[in-house]
C-alpha cells in the first residue's frame, strides 16, 4: 500500500510539473503577441521573432549547459558544476522522471525570463546580435542567479549570508527573472541608446487587441509559472494560484485608477499593462503572503509601474515597452514586499507588518540588491563585448524604413506597407 501511495504521489507530481512547464512555455508566444502588439507597425515580427529567437537559443543552451550550471552539485555557493550535467547526461541517466522534466521547466523560466528583456531594445537591434546576447546571458548571468536562489547557492536557505531563520524568500522569481531580466533591460537600453525620434516622436502601439490577447495569454500562463513552483497539487500550489488571482486583479485597478487620476481615462494599454504588473509582483510572494497581502501587492504595483513607466521620458532611456517599469519596478517591490506582509503560515517568517520585525525585509532587500549588481554587472560586460564584435544596432536607413523587411525579408502586413 505505502509503495502505491509513493507511486502515485511520483506520478502526480509528474504530471503536474508536465502541465506546468507547458504553461510556462505558452508565456514566451503569448509575451510575443504583447511586445508584437506594443511596438510599431514595421517592426512587429522583428519584435516577436526575438521571443520565439529565445526559444531556440535558451532552449539549446539550456539543455547544453544551463541546467548543470543551475542545479549542478554547488561550486563554492557561486554555479552547478556545468560538466555534472552536460547535455543533461546524468539527468537522463537517472530514470527519474521528475528530474526530467524538472530540466524542462527550468528551461521554460530561463526562455521566459531572457525573452522579456527584448522588449527594452525593440526596434533597433540587429536579430543575430540578439540571438547571440539570449544563448549567452542565459548561461553566464540567468544560471547562476538560478543557482544562487533555488539551487543552494549563495542567496539560498543554506547560503552563507544570512541566519538559519532570516532568509530571502523567492517562491518563484522576483529576483531570479523579474529583477534580473528588468535590469538587464535597462542597462542594454542604455547602451544601444535611443530609437530615432524618441522623445520628439509619439511611439504608440500598432494592435492593442494583440497586446490584450498576449496579457490574457500571460496570465494564463502564469499560473503554471507561480503554482507549478510548488513542484506538486499540494496546499503551496493552491495558495500560489489564488494568490497570483489576487494580485493580478487588485493591480489592474491599481493602473487604471492611476491613469484615470492623471489623464482622466483608463486605457486598454493601461489593464494588459497592470495585469503584468500584478503578476510580476505577486511571483516572489506567491506562497509566502495571505490574501490580503497578495491584494496590497497588486494594488500598489499597478500603481508604481503606472507611474514608473513614464521615468523614461524624464531621465531619457529608451525602454521601449516598459521592461523597467514593469518588470524591475513590481519585480523590486514584489521581492521586497515579502518583508512588509510574508506570513508563517506557508512561508518561512513573518513580514513587519505581522510582527516580524526587520529580519525578513533586510533579507529580501539584501538579495535584490545583490541581484542589482550581478545582473548589471555581468549583462554590461556582454553587452559590451557584443558591441564591439557583432555591433548592436541597425542602420539608420533600416529604423527609418522598417527593421522587419530588412532582418527577416517581410512584413506583417503587406497591403499597409505596400501602399
Amino acid at each position: 500500500m505505502e509503495d502505491a501511495m509513493a507511486y502515485a504521489d511520483s506520478v502526480g507530481a509528474t504530471v503536474w510539473l508536465l502541465v506546468s512547464a507547458s504553461l510556462v512555455l505558452l508565456m514566451t508566444p503569448a509575451l510575443a503577441f504583447f511586445y508584437g502588439g506594443m511596438s510599431r507597425k514595421k517592426s512587429v515580427l522583428n519584435m516577436m521573432m526575438m521571443s520565439f529567437g529565445a526559444m531556440g537559443a535558451v532552449g539549446v543552451a539550456w539543455m547544453v549547459v544551463g541546467n548543470s550550471l543551475s542545479t549542478g552539485p554547488s561550486i563554492g555557493g557561486l554555479w552547478g558544476n556545468p560538466v555534472t550535467d552536460f547535455l543533461l547526461a546524468s539527468t537522463w541517466a537517472s530514470g527519474d522522471p521528475i528530474a526530467i522534466i524538472s530540466a524542462g521547466f527550468g528551461a521554460t523560466f530561463a526562455i521566459i525570463t531572457t525573452a522579456l528583456i527584448s522588449g527594452a531594445i525593440a526596434d533597433r537591434v540587429k536579430f543575430g546580435a540578439w540571438m547571440v546576447f539570449a544563448a549567452v546571458w542565459s548561461v553566464l548571468v540567468y544560471a547562476p542567479l538560478s543557482h544562487w536562489v533555488w539551487g543552494g547557492g549563495i542567496l539560498s536557505t543554506s547560503g552563507p549570508l544570512f541566519s538559519a531563520h532570516w532568509f530571502p524568500q523567492d517562491f518563484a522569481g522576483g529576483t531570479v527573472v523579474h529583477i534580473n531580466a528588468g535590469v538587464a533591460g535597462l542597462v542594454l537600453a542604455l547602451m544601444v541608446g535611443v530609437r530615432r525620434g524618441f522623445g520628439r516622436e509619439v511611439f504608440k502601439p500598432h494592435n492593442l487587441p494583440l497586446v490584450m490577447l498576449g496579457a490574457a495569454l500571460l496570465w494564463i500562463g502564469w499560473f503554471g509559472f507561480n503554482a507549478g513552483s510548488a513542484f506538486a497539487g499540494d496546499v503551496y500550489a493552491t495558495v500560489a494560484w489564488v494568490n497570483t488571482t489576487a494580485a493580478t486583479a487588485a493591480a489592474i485597478l491599481g493602473w487604471l485608477a492611476v491613469e484615470k487620476l492623471r489623464d482622466g481615462k483608463p486605457t486598454s494599454l493601461g489593464a494588459a499593462s497592470g495585469v503584468v504588473a500584478g503578476l510580476v509582483a505577486i511571483t516572489p510572494a506567491a506562497a509566502q503572503v495571505d490574501p490580503a497581502g497578495a491584494l496590497l501587492i497588486g494594488v500598489v504595483a499597478g500603481a508604481l509601474s503606472a507611474l514608473a513607466v513614464g521615468l523614461k521620458y524624464r531621465w531619457g532611456y529608451d525602454d521601449s515597452l516598459d521592461v523597467v517599469g514593469v518588470h524591475l519596478v513590481s519585480g523590486l517591490w514584489g521581492t521586497l514586499a515579502v518583508g512588509l506582509v510574508g506570513t508563517t503560515t506557508y512561508g518561512a517568517w513573518n513580514g513587519l507588518f505581522y510582527g516580524g520585525g526587520l529580519g525578513g525585509l533586510a533579507a529580501q532587500a539584501v538579495a535584490a540588491l545583490i541581484t542589482i549588481v550581478f545582473s548589471a554587472v555581468m549583462t554590461a560586460a556582454l553587452g559590451y563585448v557584443i558591441k564591439r564584435t557583432i555591433g548592436w544596432r541597425v542602420s539608420h536607413d533600416v529604423e527609418v524604413t522598417g527593421i522587419d523587411l530588412a532582418e527577416h525579408g517581410e512584413t506583417a502586413y503587406e497591403e499597409a506597407m505596400a501602399s
